[in-house]
Order: C-alpha cells, then sequence, then structure tokens
C-alpha cells in the first residue's frame, strides 16, 4: 500500500500521521502555517513516490491541500466530517488533532473511511458562484426583516403590498418613524440597492451557464427546475453514479425524513438536514411549483398540503424532484459534469 495517511486541517497548523506499510514506520508531526507554499514543501519528501494515499476530512481549506496532492501526483480521500465522528464512537479519552489524524489513517488504511466526492475544479467554481450568490440573497433578505422589524417596532401598519415596490416604497417614505428608525430604513434600503446589483450580475451568469451545460439543460426539463435552479442542483448532486439509489442522492440531500421506532412506539420524523444547505433550497424552491396547476405534481401537492400544510408539501415534491434529477444526471454518465467552452 505504500504510505497511508491522514490530515487534521485547522487554520493556523495541519497535524498529518501516516505509516509506510512496507518499514512499519509511523511519522507524526505538524505543517505551520497552514498554506499552499508550505504544504507543497512538505509533500516534497514524497518525490518520486507514487503509492502516497492521504484521508482528510471535508472542513474549510480541504481544497487548497488536495489541489497539492493531485499535483504531486498522491492520492486525496475526502472524508465526511459528520460520519467520521460517528466513527470515532464513545470519547474515552481526550480528543486531540494528532487523534484526530490517527483516526482519518487507520479508517483510510482499513477501509472504512466515510468519503465525500471531490469535484472537478470547473464544478467547484460554479459551486463557489452559487453559494456566493444564496449567502448574498439571505443578506438581501436579512435587511428587508429588518425593515419590516422596524416599522412593527414603531406600530406601522404592516405593508398590503411588496416592500420595494411603487407603493411599498412611497409606504416607508410616509412611515411615521423616529429619527433612528428612519436611519435604519434608509441604510437598509442602500444595502438592498447594492446587494441587488451584485445579485443581478451573479444570476446572468449562472443563468448562462444553466443554458449551455448539458446536465443542467437536462435538469430544466423537469417541471420548476429553471435555469438557475438547475445549476445549483447539478454542481451539488456531482456525479450521481456515486450513488447506489435515488434514496442516497435524497439522503445526500437531507431531506430524508428520519425515523424512530421501538416495538409499537413510533414518533413523528423529522428532516435529517445532513446534506449541502444549497441542495436543499434549490429542490425546495423548485418544489413550490407544484402549487401551481399546470404542474405534473400538482395533485401530489394538494394531497399533502390539505394533511401538512403547503411547506410540507413542498418539500414531498422536491423529494420526487431530487430522485428524477439523480435518474437524469446519472443516465447522462460522463456528459452530465462536461465543462462549458
Amino acid at each position: 500500500m505504500g504510505i497511508v495517511g491522514g490530515f487534521d486541517i485547522h487554520r493556523r497548523q495541519i497535524t498529518f500521521d501516516y505509516i509506510d506499510t512496507d518499514t512499519g514506520e509511523v511519522s507524526r508531526g505538524k505543517i505551520a502555517p497552514a498554506d499552499r507554499a508550505q504544504v507543497r514543501s512538505w509533500l516534497g519528501r514524497f518525490a518520486g513516490r507514487h503509492d502516497v494515499s492521504f484521508a482528510l476530512e471535508g472542513c474549510t481549506g480541504w481544497r487548497f491541500v488536495v489541489e497539492e496532492f493531485q499535483r504531486v501526483g498522491a492520492e486525496a480521500h475526502l472524508a465526511e466530517p459528520a460520519d467520521t465522528a460517528k466513527e470515532r464512537g464513545r470519547k474515552e479519552r481526550a480528543k486531540t488533532d494528532r487523534t484526530d489524524a490517527r483516526l482519518q489513517r487507520e479508517l483510510l488504511r482499513t477501509g472504512r473511511l466515510p468519503e465525500s466526492w471531490i469535484p472537478p475544479d470547473h464544478v467547484l467554481e460554479v459551486r463557489s458562484r452559487v453559494r456566493l450568490y444564496k449567502a448574498l440573497a439571505d443578506e438581501r433578505r436579512g435587511w428587508m426583516q429588518r425593515i419590516r422589524a422596524t416599522l412593527f417596532h414603531h406600530g406601522v401598519p404592516a405593508l398590503a403590498c411588496h416592500l420595494l415596490d411603487v407603493d411599498g416604497l412611497a409606504h416607508l417614505e410616509e412611515a411615521d418613524l423616529s429619527s433612528s428608525g428612519r436611519l435604519v430604513v434608509e441604510v437598509a434600503l442602500r444595502q438592498i440597492d447594492h446587494l441587488e446589483v451584485e445579485l443581478s450580475a451573479l444570476r446572468r451568469e449562472l443563468v448562462a451557464f444553466g443554458h449551455h451545460q448539458i446536465g443542467c439543460r437536462a435538469l430544466q426539463g423537469h417541471f420548476g427546475v429553471g435555469a438557475l435552479l438547475s445549476v445549483a442542483i447539478w454542481e451539488e448532486l456531482g456525479d450521481c453514479r456515486r450513488f447506489s439509489s435515488s434514496s442516497d442522492a435524497v439522503r445526500h440531500s437531507g431531506l430524508d425524513v428520519t425515523v424512530w421506532a421501538s416495538d409499537s412506539q413510533r414518533a413523528r420524523g423529522h428532516l435529517a438536514r445532513q446534506g449541502p444547505e444549497i441542495l436543499r433550497w434549490a429542490l425546495y424552491e423548485a418544489g413550490m411549483s407544484a402549487a401551481k396547476r399546470t404542474s405534473p405534481d400538482h395533485g401530489y401537492y394538494l394531497q399533502v398540503r390539505d394533511r401538512l400544510g403547503p411547506n410540507r408539501a413542498a418539500l414531498s415534491v422536491g423529494r420526487k424532484l431530487g430522485r428524477r434529477c439523480y435518474h437524469t444526471l446519472r443516465e447522462l454518465g460522463d456528459h452530465a459534469l462536461a465543462p462549458v467552452a
């Protein structure tokens, strides 16, 4: 097997633990500072070897480390953090960076490492843009909520229209607010205008990508999945051939419902929420389209809505869409993730 090891990554340092399976020699230590130059220099000790494998958790900072491993021809394995923590078992002694690195090494060596998918560079670039878009959209919504909270705090009647349309802006202008309340509204409106400029530019770029990429275009064949949402689903689902079934894809999204049952007792489940938040958001937004009469899932949506409400109905349709998207991307094979020229 050659060199088998584990990395525990932090902002200040990277703790390593590896074994040479030919000689049985174990090496431990730290790489500091934890930057690309230091990692590249440290990897020089394995120059000329093609039997080097390391595991590291899929936490912030993994990208540049994996890129450096790939540059020297070493094999990188990305571990799923939550599942790795389960493999640690009950804590009988203190948890340290050193024990975490050793755990990564042992899991990799024994074939028990819960691996995550390492996307190609062009997918990572699109993923970063989608997550930036979602972060800016969340910030924009936060400023709008701040305006509504300020109006309520000053006893201003609730808006019967959209906050930022002509009537909404007129309502804000006429609202009876204190000087500090007026300042909050004015600052919030300026921030929203600035965020909208950034969002519009990102939205145009992502929509254009969705219109040209093969996998994204195929996903848009499902009702409710537009150009923007198709890109989010595409980059988060990734290579669907790594899932053994559509149920695994749903579990990856975190939209699966947990179950607790013992004998005749059964607790009502809740969403696992273990997985990419962006994927859950995209599938939920696509599932909301089932409220339209023209949706092929409209009948199913109404059945669930009457029992559990509109939000759970949209989530249920989102699960169905997740399964369909899985099959669509899987059938495309290698073409599903083809880069756009």
